[in-house]
């Protein structure tokens, strides 16, 4: 059994718009190098070959040790999903594999990257559950959802969560809570949870106010949750929210098409005290895809639409790095050489002015061995190199999904 993950509903209206996933205490370690960029060297470090893991969408985050984890939405052991350890050298060990117990109740198919905790494990959502995995590889199942009836308590979850100071985790479900007209399966919820596995709805999505959050919330230095939804809002394209840690909701603006839609990343806050995010598509006339910067009070300046040609579809949140600007990915989209397997991809350098440069094209090796369709965002590690990962590409196929995806990274060099 396997679930797909859905277009998102603002994803969906994309037709209208026209053509074509270490904690904070380690971020002054990350930007402490200096990156005034003039070249960059690309090198594949993993292919995925469906034994160790396939097709990872959730970004990596460092340990620790140094050693980077993440984890693949499918392949391992039972084919639905493992959590994997690399180090910055490529040396992959696959700590657990999805599905190992009867009915799959230590959960399937993991979308979400992991989170560091403070106690030194990390914490992690497939798409039924809620898990704690030591660098050892031993899982605890905390939650699963839907356990309370009509899925009140929320199901589906995409979004990497985040860590409070206090020691909750907070996070979101793409389904879930109240069932509306709109929502037949429920528009979705904002949950908490403790480290041992006590999880609380903190809100419920309905339609207007949101709908289908899959991004994960990032906590702003007022103290209050920042999120997206994919869709829903005054348009149906998706919105901007603010929650505060007891679950009080502002509405702070609805995609309308032209400013972007279906908003499937996690929000950034970057040193200008702003919120920076990316759409999948919408902005401007080919309907490729944007980035935004929003205030905390709701003012938002779209900065940069795509146009295929520079990228397309970004599924995931932006890295600012010590020299100012913003990195990230493309799912689609560039000038790649090599005929791409459904989507290529970019790694991109986004100033705060909105000047963007290319800075690598996937596809650019026959065969798409160096990957293609970075669905993850990037990891600016402590060695002042960016890390990331593909969904496809890669020399070795999976015979039920296509190539593997594989694991990279990206120097610049001054």
């Amino acid at each position: 059994m396997s679930t797909t993950r859905p277009s998102s509903p603002g994803q969906n209206a994309r037709l209208n718009l026209g053509a074509s996933t270490r904690p904070c205490v380690l971020l002054f370690l990350c930007l402490a190098f200096p990156l005034a960029a003039l070249a960059q060297t690309f090198t594949s470090l993993v292919e995925f070959n469906q034994t160790n893991g396939a097709n990872p969408e959730g970004t990596l985050v460092e340990g620790i040790d140094g050693n980077f984890y993440g984890t693949t939405q499918f392949g391992g052991a039972n084919g639905l999903g493992a959590v994997y350890q690399v180090t910055p050298q490529g040396a992959l060990t696959t700590l657990y594999s999805f599905c190992n117990v009867s009915a799959c109740t230590d959960g399937m198919q993991p979308f979400a990257g992991l989170r560091l905790g403070f106690d030194q494990n990390f914490y992690g959502t497939t798409i039924h559950t809620v898990y704690r995995i030591t660098t050892a590889g031993q899982l605890a199942t905390l939650y699963t959802f839907c356990s309370q009836p009509n899925c009140a308590d929320g199901d589906v979850a995409y979004a990497t969560l985040v860590q409070a100071p206090g020691g909750d985790f907070y996070g979101t479900t793409y389904e879930g809570g109240a069932k509306t007209l709109m929502c037949q399966s429920g528009c979705g919820t904002v949950f908490k949870i403790t480290p041992l596995g006590a999880l609380t709805s903190i809100y419920t999505f309905h339609g207007k106010d949101g709908q289908g959050p899959i991004a994960g919330l990032v906590q702003g230095s007022d103290g209050n949750f920042y999120g997206t939804t994919s869709g829903g809002g005054t348009h149906g394209f998706g919105t901007v929210f603010k929650i505060t840690p007891e679950g009080a909701l502002t509405l702070l603006h609805s995609f309308g098409g032209a400013d972007g839609a279906a908003p499937d990343a996690r929000l950034l806050q970057a040193s200008d005290g702003s919120f920076y995010g990316t759409t999948v598509s919408g902005g401007g006339a080919n309907g490729d895809g944007a980035i935004f910067k929003i205030t905390a009070a709701g003012k938002f300046t779209l900065l940069r639409t795509f146009n295929y040609a520079n990228g397309a579809a970004l599924y995931d949140s932006l890295v600012q790095a010590s020299d100012g600007n913003f990195y990230g990915t493309t799912y689609t989209g560039g000038t790649a050489p090599n005929p791409c397997p459904g989507a290529c991809g970019t790694i991109f350098r986004l100033t705060p002015s909105g000047r963007l440069t290319t800075l690598y094209n996937f596809c650019s090796q026959s065969g798409c061995a160096d990957g293609g369709a970075p669905f993850a965002g990037l990891l600016l590690a402590t060695d002042g190199n960016f890390y990331g990962t593909t969904a496809f590409g890669g020399s070795t196929v999976c015979s039920a999904y296509g190539s593997c995806g594989t694991i990279f990274k990206l120097s610049l060099v001054p």
